[in-house]
């Protein structure tokens, strides 16, 4: 009977054994189902293992418990796909493209806003404008009589006033001129325009005396129709002329102070440029300044020599207001390429009304000869490559200027371009020198949209 019970009690802890294994692997297949870590071992098993070889009288321990099985987030919701950055799908070229376009428009309306203010105040910038030029003419005279020991307002004070008089003469003289030649004038262009006619009939152009009668019609009745737009035109006259001495008198107390003062002038300037900015600000403005002196200094000399052998050559052909025409001839010499072309042909106008077409053509060689050696010989050897600008670029400036202010913009279109070559070029050498330097002055990084994939592709060409 012992026997018996002996046999029964380790057949009943077999089967427990069995039962345990068959639970714990039971266990371990759902927990490999779930993603979990195997159900529990060590310990737990090493009681089972002491509670197995227990003796048969010890009562049979219950299964162990597990928790129920719960299925796994990710396999019961559905992944939803990532979509990627809006941005990092627009290529490369189109993003830089629109990076660029955003920073013109930029510009392109901050330029426009500042030629509506030049606009308004037309006359303050062009009377400023001109105190420069003076200024820039006047300076190195002032420099003189200061070596020679006479006192900044004083020096001052002669030098503006000696200039303001040879001006001032300069344009009474040339009035002086056209009035007193002007009834003589009248009188040649009156036999010049007969001549023309005369030739135009004997000319083997076909032209006929009625045909000639009619232009001769239409135009005294284009006078007569328009004789409203004429005298609201001579109205308007007066209103130019109010606006020119206004900006005569601006002109010349700019200059005063600009000749007394400028260099306290200019270190007021440069305290509102920022201080990362001064620096380099602080170096081009001499260098500017510079440009600016010897484009007045070499456009005088270059204008004077003009004015003197075209006016002799004109002299010499009998041609009526040589002085006059020459004075003009100066004048126009400030507008560079356009205001040779536009002095000359008034003179071979002139020429060919009052003396005919030969001397015309003569006044005509006169010109091209000696804006021929202007253009080769002297705008290189005194004006230098200091303010050498290409004459594409002086014809574009000159007309913009011109349509924007007029004869004054046309005058101060060439020398602005000049300055603001130099003060582009030395900006430039002196951003690659603190860049070499490595004063940390290196443009902006990648930024905004661009900014984009650069580290990846970095880093990919880096482990390549």
């Amino acid at each position: 009977m012992a026997k018996r019970e002996g046999w029964l009690g380790r057949l009943g802890n077999k089967l427990n054994r069995m039962e345990a294994r068959l639970n714990e692997r039971r266990a371990e297949v759902e927990a490999e189902t779930r993603g979990d870590l195997p159900g529990p071992a060590g310990p737990e098993r090493a009681t089972a293992d002491v509670s197995a070889e227990a003796p048969a009288a010890a009562t049979v321990p219950a299964p162990p418990t597990y928790p129920p099985v719960v299925p796994a987030p990710h396999l019961a919701a559905p992944a939803t796909p990532v979509r990627p950055d809006p941005a990092s799908v627009v290529p490369w070229g189109m993003r830089v493209a629109a990076e660029a376009s955003w920073r013109l428009l930029l510009l392109a309306g901050m330029l426009w806003v500042l030629m509506k203010v030049i606009s308004e105040v037309r006359l303050v910038v062009l009377a400023f404008a001109a105190a420069m030029l003076v200024t820039a003419m006047l300076q190195p005279f002032v420099v003189r009589l200061r070596r020679l020991g006479l006192p900044r307002g004083l020096a001052t004070a002669v030098t503006a006033i000696l200039g303001f008089v040879v001006i001032g003469l300069v344009g009474w003289f040339v009035v002086w001129q056209v009035m007193e030649n002007l009834d003589d004038l009248s009188d040649r262009v009156r036999d010049g325009i007969n001549e023309l006619k005369l030739w135009a009939l004997d000319s083997p152009f076909h032209v006929t005396e009625k045909q000639i009668n009619d232009i001769a019609k239409n135009l005294s009745e284009t006078i007569g129709t328009n004789t409203e737009q004429i005298t609201s035109a001579g109205l308007q006259g007066v209103t130019v002329l109010v606006e020119v001495l206004t900006g005569i008198l601006l002109a010349m107390f700019s200059t005063l102070f600009l000749l007394y003062d400028g260099k306290r002038i200019w270190n007021w300037a440069l305290g509102l440029v920022p201080s990362a900015a001064r620096a380099g600000v602080a170096g081009a403005g001499p260098r500017a300044w510079r440009t600016l002196t010897a484009y007045v200094r070499g456009t005088v000399i270059v204008a004077l020599i003009d004015a003197i052998f075209i006016g002799l050559g004109i002299y010499f052909l009998d041609v009526p207001m040589a002085v006059p025409l020459a004075v003009f001839i100066f004048l126009f010499a400030f507008i560079p390429l356009v205001g040779a072309v536009v002095s000359g042909a008034l003179a071979v106008v002139v020429a060919l009304v009052t003396q005919g077409v030969f001397t015309a053509l003569m006044v005509l060689l006169v010109v091209l000869a000696v804006q021929q050696i202007e253009g080769h010989v002297l705008q290189p050897f005194i004006l230098g490559r200091a303010v050498r600008v290409h004459p594409l670029a002086v014809v574009l400036s000159v007309a913009a200027g011109g349509m924007i202010a007029g004869i004054g913009g046309a005058v101060v279109a060439v020398p602005l371009v000049a300055v603001t070559n130099t003060v582009v070029g030395y900006l430039k050498a002196y951003s690659r020198e603190q860049h070499h330097l490595g004063s940390g002055m290196i443009g902006p990084g990648p930024h905004g949209s661009t900014a984009l994939s650069v580290a990846p592709e970095s880093e990919g060409h880096a482990t390549s």
